[in-house]
């Protein structure tokens, strides 16, 4: 009777375990899959920032600074590290606002059909950029949870689940609006 107590108990924690096991794989796979949304329509904007670039240097010959600044940005954010390249997206995405508050000084920039509709391209890519930054962010914050509460953590360190970064502002030049003076 003992002996089917202990392989009764034995076969329970080998099921809790299967179970934890399995829920950290599929957070672990939510999280992935979240990066990688977010990855496509930052790449959808990095096709954008080109055609603006052209655009804004046609009237604002004297920001190539910031342009440059964009076009190395965007270079730059193609690494292999998920931090780097969320870190990177800020910094884009703090170059885009320096560019737009730059056309303010070009009337007829303002005006151009082309500006215009890359503009409109742009904002509704940064509003979906926005949507799955915070989808990444709930799904990091889900799976860390698991990753770092007991008992699943001692499964987590067990199997090597590991935490995921969070997308965040890291500094507060990057929480204050953009000033540009021309």
């Amino acid at each position: 009777m003992m002996v089917y107590v202990i392989i009764g108990v034995v076969v329970l924690l080998l099921l809790l375990l299967l179970v934890v096991y399995n829920s950290l794989v599929s957070l672990r796979n939510k999280v992935n899959e979240a990066f990688a949304t977010m990855d496509v329509f930052l790449k959808k904007r990095f096709d954008l920032i080109p055609s603006l670039v052209e655009v804004v240097k046609g009237y604002a010959r004297h920001e190539t600074d910031v342009l440059q600044q964009v076009t190395r940005l965007r270079t730059a954010v193609s690494s292999n590290d998920r931090s780097g390249q969320l870190e990177g997206e800020v910094r884009i995405s703090d170059a885009l606002k320096t560019i737009f508050v730059a056309v303010e000084a070009y009337p007829e920039l303002k005006a151009n059909n082309s500006f215009l509709t890359l503009q409109e391209q742009l904002a509704k890519m940064e509003d979906e950029i926005s949507l799955s930054r915070r989808y990444y962010n709930g799904s990091v914050r889900e799976y860390n949870n698991k990753c770092q509460m007991f008992p699943l953590n001692l499964v987590a360190s067990l199997f090597g689940f590991k935490t995921a970064p969070m997308f965040s502002v890291n500094s507060d030049a990057e929480r204050q609006a953009v000033n540009v003076k021309i």
